[in-house]
């Protein structure tokens, strides 16, 4: 059987000696989420994710959705679940105070993304969906809207969903054929068919509040003619003072799909017959409005990555130390047992702390995007917002990318380390190779987001989000060049940085007078800024370990001395990745792009 323990210690460290996120108390909002508030929440939290999330995970699995006649029911124990997910306030952890929610920051949200994804993936995409939903009302809704939706998304009695995706366009939005026509009353008739729809129907909400991408009759060719619509499966109607779920709408679901993972989660084929909806945001406007869900989503995502492999990582070392296989190369290490434990041999080690530090290094870099995100919502200095969101909006596309590929290679790693017993169901991992893989698909392709990052991000102001993360890499550098006790991190760091520099520079010249060899870099470049900036977050964590133990430890000297030794292996075993990426992206397009299609 799998096995799962929230890592609260890790988290704990990251927030408080890493990031000093506390420090986000002098931001007007946020003034109630001290240190002693947020880590109630966490081992709350890490509790319920797995003592409540955790044991239907695998029984989700093995069951399913079912469907019949439109009606979709989620597995055995998935409502009672839900529910004390939603009476315990989980969805409304950083929502709005005005309606219903607890107004923390978001890095409280990002951190509990975590945890809910290593322990239920499939269950925590029901609320995460609300969530983005919350977040495009929020933003880009009526007051009335507002009023209307939000309480009921929060408290979670109602849930959300976004409807992008058609039969016939996945990723180029501006081919959608669903129609909106305006109604006198100021509503929107909608028709058409979206697929893929994660949560589009289930047992577990009174309502779903669709938000769907539609084109008015008026609206311009492609990506600039979209608008977006809400569409409840209830129409709302208000009794004694409180909305309630009225008439069933024109919306119904087709079928669900039949997947690879998920299994817990309803991914439905959702058709739209003359159904009622209502404008959010402005007319053809709606893909700007979607991009609010989607960027949420995005960052989502990529925690889901991260408690994919963070999981799998648990069950390979409880495996390990337990599995008991030949001896050790150097000699028994358990002479009074017929076999050492594989945990011993340097190819499941290798495995092993790629897991552990790809899992901890991608928590800091994530939860350091987490806190930005905070500060560029709610802090009172411009530049600092202005700072912040430009660092979130370049790392969004890295986070997602790198983290939800890594969860991939890690479950994949799991099922390695237990041979024969991980291709099996019992001991639970070859489902996480399963429920991992959909990761890199949704919520744009790891392939686009490469793309975004440098097609746009990187031309943003010529250069200046790359600039947010360039300046304070190089300043650190140049910090700490001469300090005695990071050289053995420092040097690894400089070499990674100035080739990421080179392969920037490169990338921006040949881009320009041809987009393929941009394109042809693309996924290379991503890989190298992330390990980039995953040796930026281990370097600082190793320099806060050594502190530490300089202080004294406080009784924690293993947890220290562990984050130097495993911030070793990253910058000797995994960070040099980066040598070969910059020799890709030095190669440039030709060899991709001058086979002719009929030669494949």
């Amino acid at each position: 059987m799998p096995i799962y323990n929230a890592p609260i210690e890790d988290i704990k460290f990251i927030l408080y000696e890493l990031l000093d996120s506390e420090s986000l108390t002098s931001i007007s909002g946020y003034e109630d989420a001290t240190r002693d508030l947020v880590e109630q929440i966490l081992e709350e939290g890490g509790k319920m994710c797995e003592q409540v999330l955790f044991p239907l995970n695998q029984s989700g699995d093995e069951e399913g959705c079912h469907y019949e006649n439109g009606v979709v029911r989620t597995p055995k124990g998935f409502k009672e679940a839900y529910d004390i997910f939603t009476e315990n306030g989980w969805i409304g952890l950083s929502a709005d105070t005005d309606y219903g929610g607890m107004g923390l920051p978001h890095l409280v949200n990002f951190t509990m993304q975590e945890l809910i994804s290593s322990a239920n993936m499939s269950l925590g995409m029901y609320p995460g969906l609300s969530q983005g939903a919350y977040d495009a009302i929020h933003i880009h809704g009526t007051d009335e809207q507002k009023e209307l939706y939000l309480p009921k998304i929060v408290e979670g009695t109602w849930s959300g969903t976004m409807n992008l995706t058609e039969p016939h366009c996945g990723t180029d939005l501006g081919l959608i054929k669903t129609k909106a026509l305006p109604e006198d009353d100021g509503s929107y008739k909608i028709t058409g068919t979206k697929i893929f729809i994660s949560a589009g129907e289930h047992d577990l909400t009174d309502n779903i509040i669709h938000l769907v991408l539609a084109k008015l009759p008026d609206a311009p060719e492609g990506a600039k003619g979209i608008s977006l619509f809400i569409v409840p499966k209830f129409l709302p109607k208000e009794e004694n003072g409180n909305w309630v779920s009225g008439e069933r709408n024109g919306v119904s679901c087709g079928s669900i799909e039949h997947k690879m993972g998920i299994h817990g989660n309803s991914t439905c084929v959702m058709n739209f017959e003359d159904a009622k909806g209502w404008l959010l945001g402005e007319p053809h406007k709606g893909l700007k409005a979607m991009f609010t869900m989607m960027n949420a989503a995005r960052l989502g995502v990529a925690m889901q990555g991260l408690g994919m492999a963070t999981v799998s990582y648990q069950n390979a070392v409880a495996y390990a130390k337990d599995r008991l296989q030949m001896r050790a190369l150097d000699g028994a290490k358990n002479p009074e047992k017929p076999a050492d434990p594989i945990i011993v041999h340097p190819d499941v080690r290798r495995m092993l702390l790629t897991g552990k530090a790809v899992t901890e290094g991608g928590r800091a870099l994530a939860l350091w995007v987490g806190m930005n995100l905070d500060i560029a919502e709610k802090h009172q200095d411009e530049a600092k917002k202005q700072e912040a969101d430009d660092l979130v909006a370049l790392l969004t596309p890295v986070l997602k990318a790198y983290l939800t590929d890594m969860g991939s290679e890690i479950a994949n790693h799991a099922v390695q380390v237990h041979g024969g017993h991980g291709f099996i169901r019992e001991y639970g991992v070859e489902q996480y190779v399963r429920d991992a893989r959909i990761a890199q698909i949704y919520e744009g392709t790891n392939g686009i987001q490469a793309l975004d990052l440098v097609g746009r991000k990187m031309s943003v102001g010529f250069g200046r989000l790359l600039r947010r993360f360039f300046h304070p890499v190089s300043e650190y550098i140049e910090a700490n060049q001469a300090n005695e006790e990071l050289q053995e991190f420092i040097f690894p760091l400089a070499k990674a940085f100035a080739k990421l520099q080179q392969a920037t520079a490169t990338i921006a010249q040949k881009g320009l007078k041809d987009p393929n060899e941009a394109g042809a870099a693309s996924v290379d470049y991503l890989r190298m800024l992330a390990l980039v900036s995953l040796g930026f977050m281990w370097i600082q964590m190793a320099q806060k370990a050594q502190e530490q133990l300089k202080d004294g430890a406080d009784g924690k000297e293993e947890f220290y001395e562990t984050k130097i030794k495993t911030a070793r292996f990253f910058f000797q075993k995994l960070l040099p990745e980066t040598d070969s990426r910059f020799k890709t992206v030095m190669s440039g397009a030709q060899s991709l792009m001058e086979l002719e299609a009929a030669n494949f």
